[in-house]
């Protein structure tokens, strides 16, 4: 066995060690590949993110970086590319070639999942907050009604008093102003001095 196959033989046997039911071995000829699973906060609860992250030894690991790819198909959110992450592993393979690197990629891909399970999270919480501020400006509206001018003011007293009928009722009051007493008829009807006088003579 040369100093490639051993170092990812031993790096297999503590990976398997480290993330055990997590860990599923997919072939071990030619090279060793097997996925191992990763999560976000809150996906045991039902809401989240989780993927399986597959690795295939090259003939020269860990002096070249591993095959990886990236199984979704469990629970992968459509919010984000997982070109992403594989770009992100890839780069982070870079600076770590001569060493046995499986368990800083996983963790590396670990943090990831879980900084994009932030910005969901954010994003969510963002879109309710301003449903939330759009439906109480809607309610003040509702309550604010229209902004009353002199015109409009002038023209609702007008309806106003229409449906109350005061226009009748200040025109009633006028004609009874103007309804005179009995006595206020004697005073200004000189002819009724005259009949009242013609009376008390056909009287005697």
């Amino acid at each position: 066995m040369d100093d490639y196959a051993a170092e990812q033989a031993s790096e297999v046997e503590a990976l398997d060690s480290i993330y055990y039911t997590d860990m599923q071995m997919l072939e071990t000829r030619p090279f060793h590949k097997f996925a191992i699973s990763i999560k976000s906060e809150g996906f045991d609860e039902g809401d989240g993110l989780a993927c399986k992250l597959i690795f295939t030894y090259t003939p020269k690991y860990p002096d070249e970086g591993p095959i990886i790819e990236i199984d979704d198909k469990d629970s992968f959110d459509d919010a984000f590319d997982k070109g992403e992450l594989l770009s992100h592993l890839y780069k982070e393979s870079l600076n770590n070639l001569g060493m046995v690197m499986v368990f800083t990629l996983v963790s590396a891909a670990q943090e990831w999942l879980n900084d994009k399970w932030d910005s969901v999270k954010k994003e969510r919480e963002s879109q309710i907050l301003a449903k939330q501020r759009a439906d109480e400006e809607a309610e003040l509206k509702r309550f604010e009604g229209t902004r009353v001018t002199v015109e409009s003011f002038l023209a609702w007293r007008k309806q106003f008093e229409a449906d109350m009928g005061i226009p009748a009722k200040r025109e009633r009051e006028a004609k009874d102003k103007n309804k005179l007493t009995g006595r206020e008829l004697f005073m200004r009807d000189n002819t009724l001095n005259e009949s009242d006088l013609k009376f008390l003579e056909d009287g005697e």
